[in-house]
């Protein structure tokens, strides 16, 4: 068992070989499997992860160590002092309270904290034009592009919502791109290294459960073990160090709960403020919402019932459904919907990549994207390089439909690589351009 990990790959080892097989039917799999961001998860795909998930380990181990000693050396020992009927309360809720902190930051980072699935294609200027819950896009160019970003109405309030260029649609208010997980999060407030998920719509309140439950634990120790040396002073007839010298971990406890009580209560007090107000803590750290007006704030009251107590809403994403794999059109997507994975088999002259691969059209800057669960880094591609993809003819095939893409991304004359990424980019277009036309003999 040694250097085995809790989080693998769900993708299968014949994963490939299996989906290039069948040339002329499409291989199913289950989203999870080919998902795009780079969440990890288990269960088949019923538990979600952030890519650093194995944080959590650190995490339970910070908490759980010193809860261990609490209830093995200092609360048994205290109820005998104490008696009866308080003393025997004292572990059974240190006990209580550390299960049910371990409980919310399951809850915390095990599940879809509100991620936004993707769209196939970037929608269209025209269609944008006739949603009647944005004004009219003052300013957008009349070639049809898209602009950058849209007016929304919010509580009566004009709210700039971004176009986001990997998940190639219009985010809602407040849902931001986590750069970490690679997905568009609802009412996004950070990505928390200690539980490794994003924080949003749909794990807020297990979050701040969590960081309350962890502070009230770590006063609850530090109270409990400055009473047992007080006892144990009143005892013995000692002094505090010889009470410290009877009872090493109370000391070592106050110590260590002192420390740790004022960054989870400050993050805490933080949070409740926040939650008051109606803010998340990117909100607050953007835009600054002192002396100017939250239009998602309701009063406080108001705003509290909103966060802890309405419904959570349903994931948008189901990560079990089984999603087809068509190499006719290299798109997975069940059979009733085209689904935002585009996959070629693709091939580097230095090395050769045994997965599904896909072209991420980012609008902004144009990138080739080892995507399909796998974390590879990106290299630009020119629009230079693409020319025989986009223009068949120039290779000696005559006749070849091909529809020109309707929303043109790559600009030319702005790629200037190294000769090493020039020349691994001219191969991988190469091998795109040949499965390409091997699928449509």
């Amino acid at each position: 068992m040694k250097g085995r990990t809790l989080f693998k790959s769900p993708l299968p080892s014949n994963h490939v070989s299996d989906a290039s097989s069948s040339a002329g039917a499409g291989a199913t799999h289950r989203l999870y499997q080919v998902w795009r961001g780079r969440n990890k998860f288990l269960c088949g795909g019923r538990c979600i992860f952030g890519p650093d998930a194995n944080s959590i380990y650190l995490s339970v181990s910070l908490i759980m160590t010193p809860l261990a000693l609490f209830v093995a050396f200092v609360s048994f020992r205290l109820a005998e002092l104490m008696g009866k009927p308080l003393g025997p309360f004292i572990p059974r809720t240190a006990m209580a309270v550390g299960a049910f902190d371990l409980i919310v930051l399951v809850l915390t980072s095990g599940r879809d904290p509100g991620i936004v699935p993707r769209n196939t294609k970037p929608p269209d200027p025209e269609d944008l034009q006739l949603d009647g819950m944005a004004s009219p896009m003052a300013g957008a160019p009349s070639s049809g592009t898209l602009p950058p970003t849209r007016d929304v109405y919010v509580n009566g309030m004009v709210v700039k919502v971004k176009y986001c260029h990997t998940c190639m649609l219009y985010r809602p208010p407040r849902c931001s791109h986590c750069s970490v997980c690679n997905n568009c999060v609802e009412r996004f407030d950070h990505h928390c290294p200690w539980v490794g998920q994003c924080i949003g719509k749909r794990n807020y309140r297990f979050f701040f459960m969590f960081i309350s439950s962890t502070t009230f634990l770590c006063l609850y120790v530090f109270v409990f073990c400055w009473v047992n040396l007080i006892l144990i002073t009143r005892k013995y007839g000692c002094s505090l160090g010889g009470a410290i010298v009877e009872s090493p971990v109370s000391g070592f406890l106050i110590f260590y709960t002192f420390i740790t009580s004022w960054f989870v209560g400050g993050l805490t007090a933080f949070h409740t403020y926040l939650a008051s107000t109606n803010q998340t803590t990117y909100e607050n750290f953007r835009y600054r919402y002192e002396g100017k007006s939250n239009p998602y704030d309701r009063g406080a009251a108001r705003n509290l019932v909103e966060i802890f107590l309405s419904p959570i809403p349903a994931s948008k994403n189901d990560f079990r459904q089984m999603v087809v794999v068509d190499p006719d059109t290299l798109l997975y997507g069940p059979p009733s919907m085209a689904y935002s994975y585009s996959f070629g088999m693709l091939s580097s002259s230095k090395k050769s990549f045994n997965t599904q691969a896909s072209l991420s059209f980012d609008m902004g800057k144009p990138s080739f994207d080892l995507g399909a669960g796998y974390s590879v880094k990106r290299t630009s591609i020119g629009s230079s390089n693409f020319g025989d993809i986009y223009n068949p003819t120039a290779d000696g095939v005559d006749g070849a439909a091909h529809q020109q893409p309707r929303h043109n991304i790559f600009g030319g004359g702005r790629f200037q690589g190294s000769k090493k990424v020039a020349e691994d980019s001219e191969s991988v277009v190469t091998d795109v351009t040949t499965a390409r036309y091997s699928v449509a003999g």
